[in-house]
């Protein structure tokens, strides 16, 4: 029997932008070739300014590519598309709409009727456990609050693919395990693909079934990929499995060798 195609494919990317300010092309990423299965957790580490959140802008259609081949589902990416959606580092939720306000936004973009639109988002917002919060504002939550409503509206959408920058980075040790306990959650029961970028390999090793590991830029490549075998779902003892360490070491041993991360 073959194997199911991948949901995303990358041949022989390259993504290059024009430096404003001096009109030279910046290379950031030179040749990538990666492929992501339907269904699976991908996440990309690799060390500061080696084209990680500049991959995933392209994933998103919001970057073209200068060379090679970037598809979902064999249909080349040529723009924004509605089956991804993006959750940034930073929720930038609009403050004078409370959560239920946010979390529609996007149905609201995409004409979908009121009360199918209003139906999606409170099923969102109770996916991510903030249904008691509907009515509170973006003020009115804590950092981690915040970024539960920032993936309540990515997902309220229904894209095929979510494409998760960092989310997690700016928030302390404590609520950042907790969320990544709840997008495993959340991953598991939406069964979405996710790509997720992160410069913490234990979170990497974490919430990934595959961890794709860029070269230093300028002009990165994909250096390697360690695939993740540790049994799903995932709980708080994951992370004191000999095999978790071992995972973590190797990762972080890969990326010595090229420059540590920053």
């Amino acid at each position: 029997m073959n194997a199911a195609p991948p949901l995303l494919e990358a041949e022989h990317l390259a993504l290059e932008f024009e430096i404003a300010r001096s009109g030279e092309i910046f290379v950031a990423i030179r040749d990538l070739t990666l492929a992501v299965a339907r269904g699976s957790f991908t996440v990309v580490v690799g060390p500061s300014g080696c084209g990680k959140t500049t991959l995933l802008r392209a994933i998103a259609g919001l970057i073209p590519c200068a060379r090679g081949r970037l598809a979902i589902a064999g249909r080349p990416v040529s723009g924004p598309g509605d089956d991804r959606a993006f959750v940034f580092q930073s929720p930038a939720l609009m403050p004078w709409r409370d959560v239920l306000g946010n979390v529609i936004y996007g149905l609201e973009l995409r004409r979908v009727p009121r009360a199918a639109a209003r139906a999606r988002a409170e099923a969102m917002i109770g996916l991510v456990g903030l249904t008691r919060f509907a009515r509170h504002y973006p003020h009115e939550l804590s950092g981690g609050m915040r970024q539960r409503v920032n993936l309540a509206r990515a997902l309220a959408v229904d894209p095929a693919i979510l494409l998760l920058d960092e989310p997690f980075s700016a928030l302390d040790a404590q609520t950042r395990e907790t969320l990544q306990l709840e997008l495993l959650r959340i991953w598991g029961e939406t069964g979405k693909t996710a790509i997720f970028i992160t410069h913490d390999i234990a979170e990497a090793v974490f919430l990934a079934d595959r961890v794709a590991i860029l070269s230093p830029g300028p002009a990165s490549a994909l250096l390697d990929e360690v695939e993740v075998a540790l049994p799903r779902p995932r709980t708080a003892h994951t992370r004191r499995d000999p095999a978790f360490f071992a995972l973590v070491d190797r990762v972080s041993a890969c990326i010595g060798r090229i420059d540590p991360l920053g």
